[in-house]
């Protein structure tokens, strides 16, 4: 089972930079646009090797309300560091227009099959008092889509989340990807529903590899929403 257990409130360690590698550029069908606001420190790690691609069957699920387990394998919580960050880079990329006539299409972040290791909304020791999003078992290298269409705010080490992607889609919502092994976009880019944005991992304060899909309706730490019900009201069945 796999949730986010609070504890270091600041990075736990930056790793060395990256260096983006030439297979880690955007295939034209994956990106709208390119606004050259590429950060010094995007994180693609070219050392990085996909696991072998077995599958993971649903299995247990954590239910809501249920007890937060210190030895799960997702113990990040509120980082100030990337928070900062994150306003930072969120106040340099440009609006993203906002959505008009009918919505636009969204799409599952996985496309092979998943275990849930923890729900959104349970709670337990976190600052904002629950699991702030949902876990998704993976194996590690897994390929991670984009749920929607946006821009890229911040693509690299995100202190706690690990290695991440966060997306500000049109509505307003933020999309946060986090534990990537590997990301393979970056920030200024415009990116379409179903663009590959990276791969699982258990990079930051986790200990096994999952997805922590994050969906914030403002971009703050504890705005957070219940992505299951987002993606539903979009026409996205996740669990």
């Amino acid at each position: 089972m796999i949730l986010l257990a609070s504890g270091a409130l600041g990075m736990a360690g930056t790793p060395p930079d990256d260096v983006v590698d030439r297979d880690d550029v955007l295939d034209q069908d994956d990106a709208l646009d390119h606004d050259g606001l590429v950060d010094p420190d995007d994180v693609v790690d070219p050392d990085d090797l996909l696991a072998p691609d077995n599958v993971t069957e649903p299995g247990d699920v954590t239910e809501p309300g249920g007890a937060a387990d210190p030895h799960d394998d997702c113990v990040a919580d509120y980082d100030p560091h990337f928070e900062d960050d994150l306003a930072a880079a969120d106040a340099a990329v440009p609006e993203v227009r906002a959505l008009t006539g009918p919505p636009r299409r969204f799409a599952r972040p996985l496309r092979r099959r998943f275990r849930v290791s923890a729900r959104y909304g349970i709670r337990g020791n976190w600052i904002a008092g629950h699991h702030t999003g949902i876990d998704l078992a993976v194996p590690r290298g897994t390929p991670v889509y984009a749920v929607g269409s946006g821009v890229v705010v911040l693509a690299r080490w995100s202190g706690a989340y690990g290695k991440a992607v966060t997306v500000r889609m049109p509505d307003g919502h933020y999309a946060l990807y986090a534990h990537l092994n590997r990301i393979s976009v970056r920030q200024g880019a415009r990116i379409r529903t179903g663009t590959r944005i990276g791969s699982s991992g258990s990079t930051g304060r986790a200990t096994g590899p999952h997805l922590h899909l994050e969906i914030r309706s403002r971009r703050g730490y504890g705005s957070d929403i219940s992505p299951v019900r987002y993606l539903a009201r979009r026409g996205v069945r996740l669990t």
